[in-house]
């Protein structure tokens, strides 16, 4: 039970970063741009490949015992 409540954890962990990162990108692409349309697609193009591969990244380093003490 503990391994899924650490799953639904990195999830949601993952899902509001990336909601953080669209904002950014989305504000950054559009301020270089001035192109509402580009600033959107590649918000949105670029945050989910992206999620994908942190959400990854974050289960692989759940793995790892590295570091990290037995109590």
């Amino acid at each position: 039970m503990a391994r899924n409540v650490e799953e639904l954890q990195s999830l949601v962990k993952a899902l509001t970063y990336r909601v953080l990162i669209v904002i950014l990108d989305f504000m950054t692409i559009h301020l270089m741009t001035r192109r509402i349309r580009i600033a959107i697609g590649f918000a949105i193009v670029s945050n989910i490949y992206t999620t994908l591969a942190y959400f990854a990244h974050e289960r692989l380093w759940a793995r790892i015992k590295w570091g990290i003490e037995e109590a």
